[in-house]
């Protein structure tokens, strides 16, 4: 007699559908709760979205500030044979010729003994020049000293596995050359400062080994030496780095490295900079749009499209008296920032002092000491140094007014899916009440019915009479 699903037995009555319908307007508040939810969860989306990009901006901002735009530099090499780097303390118009006398190599020590198989014991050897290795054997280099053991019966290949794994600096292989196999030990550090040795009880004097001693690389500047342990040579000009890669023949010309300020490096670091400016615009108007029929999370969002006002006032307000135009940067009709690449690399070739200023800045850390933190100071004026502390104020990570917003709003989220989870409960004890309450109105009106059947029958059971009876 029950209704839990489907329709009465006794009424004909489709309570299914009757409790649904009355389930839906009991669940209306928490219809409320749940457009709330989804409405405080595309904020949240919104927001983040904008801290992504004005934390790029932040990022791009930060390779321009303090010595970002002055410290480019670039090292040019009239040799393919040589390639040099600059760093930042590098002095532009700077220049040294060299020619290459000698490359560095590592030591590389060949066994005096022969085996037949690269799996032959280390005893096996079927010819040798000198004194076989003994073992433990022991590697000296550096004044360092590194102990390597090896089994009984332990074959070439066992060998040299074991000096690979011993820490020892070195490199061992099996080679198979016309007259069987050998053990070759090659060191990882070039230059003389690689030079190691090989010695054993049996062998004090390292005669197992042949060896090819470390060379260091030799480059002449006007007839004088100048030694590196690698084929790099370090500051070989203020802030710049020379690797070479052959020796010059006698017939050869001088290498020449050249110093100059890079101009496109810098131009690349503002375009950037610019191109993240314009994309925080554009994510803060499209979640911001107010028009008829926009789906913007944020419609009209004041204090995000004051900070896109903000941004716009620093990139167009003067530098020290000079317009950011003169750097090719200006505002477009359309709310947008242009940057002119070419009118920036010609004025920072005919003026990069005032370029530098313009596009530049320093920013300061604020009383909590940390740089790049909303309370960041601008200690040199300078689009950089303003966008940057504009963008960490909004997007920091820790105390970002932005990142602050996203946070109450995933508060919020939590707060409203608590309260849809009481409705849940909620709903379920209303539904199950609902649904009893059917089942007992069902179940009396099955008696009812049962009842008139029973009364229906005895009536039709009495006897018949009429007044002819009488």
């Amino acid at each position: 007699m029950g209704i839990s699903t489907g329709t009465g037995l006794s009424s004909g009555i489709d309570y299914t559908s009757m409790i649904t319908q009355l389930m839906q307007i009991e669940a209306q508040p928490q219809d409320l709760l749940k457009n709330q939810l989804a409405d405080s969860q595309d904020d949240a989306k919104a927001y983040r979205e904008i801290n992504t990009s004005l934390a790029s901006l932040s990022s791009a901002a930060q390779a321009l500030t303090g010595s970002g735009v002055t410290a480019a530099r670039k090292a040019s090499s009239s040799s393919t044979t040589a390639a040099a780097t600059a760093g930042a303390t590098a002095v532009p118009g700077s220049s040294v010729s060299f020619s290459v006398s000698q490359l560095a190599t590592a030591q590389t020590s060949l066994s005096a003994g022969t085996w037949a198989s690269s799996s032959d014991p280390m005893q096996a050897a079927t010819s040798s020049t000198g004194t076989m290795p003994g073992w433990p054997l022991t590697v000296t280099q550096g004044g360092k000293s590194t102990t390597i053991k090896l089994d009984a019966g332990a074959s070439l290949n066992d060998a040299a596995a074991a000096i690979n794994k011993s820490g020892a600096g070195l490199s061992a292989s099996v080679i198979h050359l016309d007259t069987g196999y050998k053990l070759q030990v090659t060191g990882a550090a070039t230059g003389t400062v690689g030079s190691f040795k090989m010695t054993s009880d049996a062998d004090p004097t390292g005669s197992a080994f042949t060896s090819a001693a470390p060379q260091d690389a030799i480059i002449k500047i006007g007839g004088m030496p100048l030694t590196s342990s690698s084929n790099t040579f370090n500051e070989l000009l203020t802030g710049v780095s020379v690797t070479v890669s052959q020796v010059s023949a006698a017939t050869d010309a001088a290498t020449t490295i050249t110093v100059a300020n890079d101009t496109s490096a810098v131009t690349a670091k503002v375009k950037a900079m610019i191109d993240a400016a314009n994309t925080a615009l554009s994510t803060i108007r499209r979640n911001t749009d107010s028009s008829q029929g926009s789906p913007a999370a944020l419609k009209g969002n004041w204090t995000l499209t004051n900070l896109a006002s903000q941004m716009l006032t620093q990139v167009s307000n003067a530098v020290g008296g000079s317009s950011p135009a003169k750097a090719g940067i200006s505002l477009s009709r359309d709310g947008t920032i242009r940057f002119d690449a070419t009118v920036f690399s010609a004025a920072l070739v005919a003026d990069p002092t005032l370029t530098q200023k313009i596009v530049g800045g320093a920013t300061g850390a604020g009383a909590d000491n940390i740089n790049y933190t909303p309370d960041d100071t601008i200690d040199t004026d300078g689009l950089a140094s303003r966008l940057s502390s504009l963008a960490e104020r909004a997007s920091d990570s820790a105390a970002g007014m932005i990142t602050n917003l996203a946070n109450s709003q995933d508060a919020r989220t939590k707060d409203i899916q608590k309260q849809i989870d009481v409705w849940n409960l909620r709903l379920a004890s209303r539904k199950a009440s609902l649904t009893t309450q059917f089942n007992a109105m069902e179940k009396a009106l099955g008696a009812l019915q049962s009842q008139s059947t029973w009364l229906t029958g005895q009536l039709k059971s009495l006897p018949s009479w009429s007044s002819s009876d009488s």
